[in-house]
């Protein structure tokens, strides 16, 4: 039997082990021609690479197909990852960067999703078993640990991003600009 897995292995055109990349071979790349990540990023001020990001997230094609992966129950962080190492990938911005948009980023597709009337979006992948976001029981009392249980009932859930997350620019186009091209992008859906 091992005698037969061998010779398939060895008679297989298609799979050649001494055709594979020499270790360090990407380190002799020539330096005229760097990857666009080896040069320096495009932007480097948080606030106007989320501008960029949202003329081009909001353009109508893409917020069509971005609202139907919403809604088909894609993951927004995994959304907005794939979003932003394609960024970094064009030389956008850097890694740094990159980790810096990534609050605004989910922010600007939650109101996105809140927009064209998705409810149920999945924030993260296992959030249903996560047992930190479970509803408890009408008979569990939570505990107090700081001791300021009466300034806690008083506080409301936001729904909206802050300023000091998104910035203000962006906040303002989010709550001027996206409801009316997330509408224009749904009814082309319909």
């Amino acid at each position: 039997m091992a005698e037969q897995l061998d010779k398939t292995l060895i008679q297989d055109e298609n799979t050649n082990s001494f055709n594979a990349p020499i270790p360090g071979e990407s380190l002799t790349a020539s330096p005229k021609t760097p990857y666009a990540w080896e040069r320096p990023p495009q932007y480097t001020d948080e606030e106007k690479a989320m501008e960029q990001l949202y003329l081009v997230i909001t353009e109508k094609p893409k917020l069509t197909e971005l609202i139907k992966i919403i809604d088909d129950g894609v993951a927004l962080d995994e959304i907005a990852q794939v979003i932003l190492y394609k960024g970094y990938t064009e030389g956008q911005y850097n890694p740094d960067l990159m980790l810096l948009m990534i609050e605004p980023t989910i922010y600007l597709l939650i109101a996105i999703a809140d927009y064209a009337g998705i409810k149920d979006y999945v924030l993260y992948d296992g959030e249903d078993d996560d047992p930190d976001t479970e509803i408890p029981d009408d008979n569990v009392t939570p505990v107090d640990m700081d001791g300021d249980s009466e300034t806690d009932k008083e506080e409301e859930v936001r729904t909206e991003p802050e300023e000091s997350s998104v910035g203000s620019s962006l906040l303002s186009r989010i709550k001027k600009e996206l409801p009316s091209k997330v509408e224009e992008a749904t009814q082309g859906e319909e």
